[in-house]
């Protein structure tokens, strides 16, 4: 059950609308089903209908005449309750107990207290009724109804428990502001599929991705050219804040229809903007090493790499900064990547937008490396090498799993339900990206003898999935991966150990595709030694005989990574 609360002056106008045929003829039957006392005038069941509307007028706005200049400018309270369209149709009966329930535990009627305030409870519906009431209470005073859309929604989960009908997913009050039915109907009547403030959201998501200032940001913003941006400044010069409006989306006036970056997300006001760019700074170019130019998508890649492993850490504040960087990249994808994945990732984007924030304060230096190869990515031309994109995509589906793990430890229903659904996107990105270089590698299948040497390497490092792995599609393309490893000097075997040790194979559909983007990734990095190699082939050996608890009997001896080269 979802109930929305809302305030208004003019009880006679909402009690009209009840009892009325509704914007669209909708209403039918409108009647009471509960009242404060149980004895109001019900309009729905009189033959003077307009004689007795006025009589429960009347009744409601007593106490609110009485209280005269005490009484609250908005005297009238209004709580829709809705029903899931699974649920069963409740009776009047039982809407009644409802409405009860919600009028006690909002505080505006409390059980056992007489001067609670007078209300009325009106069904015009199967799914849903309206609870009408005015903000005084019998000794005129004003009503104590202090968060009561909390205490409501708190007591319609009670309700759903104790009446068997569907548990509705509920947030903790960090979720973007769902578009009004206003904004719904105008964005059907101009032609758009979704709403100004929805695309408005989008746009600036993406600006935030693509600056490193909150200066910068603003300037993305104006260079958009179909955003206006107003600036708002301290007397000191300093912004204090900002506000946006679509080129064209003007009210009854032909005004613009402005948007402060709060009223679109939580996260994109201005100060919030300004915690997360301050850690984004670039790193300058005299601390690099000379030469060193690394490529983005495989910074990116290996950032990602690194997020379940962060989720897994109890340090939740730098987790809830890797999600949202991770947000962020899932931003940008659609700015760089061909046009037939683009509809999923923005897709797939905006469903992850719920899942980057919560309760937890994200302490965004934590994710400065993936943050930073986002921006390169966007300055720099999209890869000539399709691998790349299906690589990072292959490792964005494992941070999309973790994500929705860490949130349902956390008791974050809403943002573990928005991770689940972002996979199904995601993974219909991938499978479209992953296909061409698949294929490619495939065709480039080393000779017989070599593909039998590397399936029984296979079984004797993973036997548990050996099966799985020689029947996917993707062996052929494996079986090159790892003959490409082996012609740049790296041992296949040990190669195969580090891939499987990245991550357990439990949750691979395919897993021989998931072992080739690792294998190709691994195989990016300088082949090691003759020093090296024999070093790790004792290491190896001196594993397999001394087992240690962290290696449980059995398991098989895992090579420890080659380090990355200076250069």
């Amino acid at each position: 059950m979802i109930a929305k609360i809302t305030s208004g002056r003019n009880t006679g106008k909402l009690i009209s609308y009840l009892y009325g045929p509704g914007r669209a003829n909708e209403h039918t039957d409108p009647h009471l089903v509960a009242s404060w006392d149980g004895f109001a005038p019900d309009p729905g069941r009189t033959d003077d209908f307009n004689e007795t509307k006025n009589q429960l007028v009347n009744a409601l706005d007593l106490r609110v005449k009485q209280a005269g200049d005490r009484a609250p400018e908005q005297h009238v309270w209004h709580c829709s309750i809705r029903a899931a369209p699974e649920d069963r149709t409740l009776s009047d009966d039982q809407w009644a107990d409802i409405a009860r329930r919600v009028v006690a535990a909002t505080g505006i009627a409390p059980n056992g207290d007489p001067d609670g305030c007078r209300w009325v409870a009106v069904r015009h519906a199967d799914d849903h009724i309206h609870i009408a009431a005015t903000k005084v209470r019998g000794d005129l005073r004003p009503a104590r109804h202090w968060n009561d859309y909390l205490t409501a929604d708190k007591e319609l989960a009670t309700i759903e428990k104790e009446y068997g009908l569907h548990e509705v997913i509920r947030g903790d009050r960090t979720a973007a502001q769902r578009p009004t039915r206003a904004e719904q109907e105008k964005a059907h009547r101009t032609g758009h599929q979704r709403t100004a403030r929805e695309r408005l959201r989008s746009t600036l998501r993406t600006a935030v991705t693509a600056a490193t200032t909150p200066e910068e940001f603003l300037r993305i913003l104006a260079d958009t050219g179909n955003v206006r941006v107003e600036i708002q400044r301290f007397p000191s010069g300093d912004i204090r804040g900002y506000k946006v409006a679509l080129e064209g989306d003007t009210n009854a006036a032909g005004e613009p229809i402005w948007f402060s970056g709060s009223k679109l997300a939580p996260d994109l006001s201005f100060p919030k903007i300004q915690q997360r760019l301050a850690g984004t700074e670039p790193k300058p170019a005299s601390q690099l090493p000379r030469h060193h130019k690394p490529n983005p998508w495989h910074r990116a890649t290996t950032a990602m790499e690194r997020i379940p492993h962060h989720l897994d850490q109890a340090d939740d504040e730098a987790a809830q900064a890797h999600l949202a960087a991770f947000g962020e990249a899932l931003d940008a994808l659609p700015l760089i990547s061909p046009q037939n994945i683009r509809p999923q990732l923005r897709q797939a984007a905006t469903a992850f937008e719920r899942a980057t924030r919560s309760r937890i304060r994200a302490e965004h230096h934590h994710a400065r490396t993936l943050r930073g190869a986002i921006r390169s990515m966007l300055r720099e031309p999209a890869p000539k090498d399709a691998a790349a994109l299906a690589m990072l995509l292959d490792a964005a589906l494992l941070v999309i799993i973790a994500a929705a793990r860490w949130h349902q430890l956390h008791h974050h229903d809403q943002q573990a339900a928005a991770a689940t659904r972002t996979l199904l996107d995601l993974r219909t990105a991938y499978e479209k990206a992953a296909a061409a270089p698949l294929a490619a590698l495939a065709r480039r299948k080393p000779p017989a003898e070599t593909v039998d040497r590397l399936a029984r390497q296979i079984w004797e490092t993973v036997p548990s999935h050996a099966q799985q792995i020689l029947d996917d599609p993707a062996w052929d393309a494996l079986t090159t991966a790892l003959t490409e490893a082996e012609n740049v000097g790296h041992n296949s075997a040990i190669v195969l150990q580090q891939a499987i040790h990245q991550r357990p194979l439990d949750d691979a559909r395919h897993p021989a595709e998931v072992l080739t983007w690792r294998i190709r990734r691994l195989g990016e990095l300088r082949a090691p030694s003759a020093r090296s190699v024999a070093a790790q082939a004792r290491s190896a050996v001196d594993r397999s005989v001394q087992p240690t608890h962290a290696s449980p009997a059995g398991a098989v001896p895992v090579a420890p990574a080659p380090r990355r080269p200076r250069r």
